[in-house]
């Protein structure tokens, strides 16, 4: 979808899915922090005007995402603003949902800045293009996983290959080269062996596939390999319910990040420190 330009400055984009749920279920899992973190990435919120919204995609402060709240009205709208980098624009992102009928609603994320050259654009756009990966897990978080506490596994790598490259490494090592949405997958040299049903695949500047998930716990599994902001990332991250989740996470996280290591090890360096 386009960039919405407008006289005032304003630029702007809009995505929207429609989820299953009442419009309060809905808004616990994209308003709390709780909720955000079954579907997205780990997230704080305080759930007031004035509160602070903290996304983390990925380890270190530099990695995380602050926006404070300037409307919260549960539950159909809240909005935040916050930077989008140094030197850079404040980002609104607000959130709109809708009741449907069938039990179903619509969730509407719109993101828009001021600026008066299209030096920003990008920001917009590759915003843009990762929501319908992440709502399509929240639509299987709110079919089958509706209000249940998440345990979650993110490892995230910085390959110094193509993103095809880390792409093909990845699908090659979970023997999911060539999945098709329905395909059932048993991927029984991962960390521990794993099977489910594939959801999902998007092979275009990104890399990503969905599995909804049966073993080794309830959940979904969410893979990719992309460029970003001049680097390639490569990430395994696994959304697992039920009474099993916790001691499954306690048990492999260790063991998906030496396997994230193995098969994306970080750059060599010289015995001078430099980077080979």
């Amino acid at each position: 979808m386009a960039i919405k330009k407008e006289p005032n400055g304003r630029r702007s984009i809009q995505v929207e899915v429609v989820v299953p749920g009442t419009p309060e279920q809905v808004w616990r899992a994209i308003s709390t922090g709780a909720g955000v973190s079954s579907w997205f990435v780990p997230t704080t919120t305080e759930e007031r005007v004035g509160g602070t919204i903290v996304h983390s995609f990925g380890p270190g402060p530099d990695m995380e995402s602050r926006a404070t709240i300037t409307a919260w009205n549960p539950p159909h709208y809240s909005a935040a603003e916050g930077p989008l980098g140094p030197n850079a624009p404040t980002m609104a992102t607000e959130w709109f949902v809708e009741a449907r009928d069938g039990g179903t609603c619509i969730v509407r994320v719109v993101h828009s800045l001021f600026a008066d050259t299209d030096d920003w654009d990008n920001q917009l756009t590759g915003t843009e293009s990762g929501w319908p990966t992440f709502f399509a897990i929240l639509k299987l978080v709110l079919a089958h996983y509706r209000d249940q506490q998440v345990h979650a596994i993110h490892e995230l790598s910085f390959p110094a290959v193509s993103s095809d490259q880390a792409w093909a490494t990845l699908a090659l090592a979970l023997g999911l080269t060539g999945a098709k949405v329905g395909d059932v997958c048993n991927a029984t040299s991962a960390v521990p062996p794993m099977s489910g049903t594939v959801t999902l695949v998007r092979q275009t500047k990104e890399n990503e596939m969905i599995v909804h998930l049966q073993q080794p716990a309830q959940g979904v599994a969410m893979f990719y390999a992309m460029p970003c902001a001049g680097l390639v990332m490569a990430s395994v991250n696994f959304y697992l319910f039920g009474d099993r989740a916790a001691e499954v996470v306690s048990r492999d996280a260790p063991g998906w990040r030496s396997w994230m290591s193995a098969h994306f090890p970080p750059p060599a360096t010289s015995a001078a420190g430099g980077t080979m």
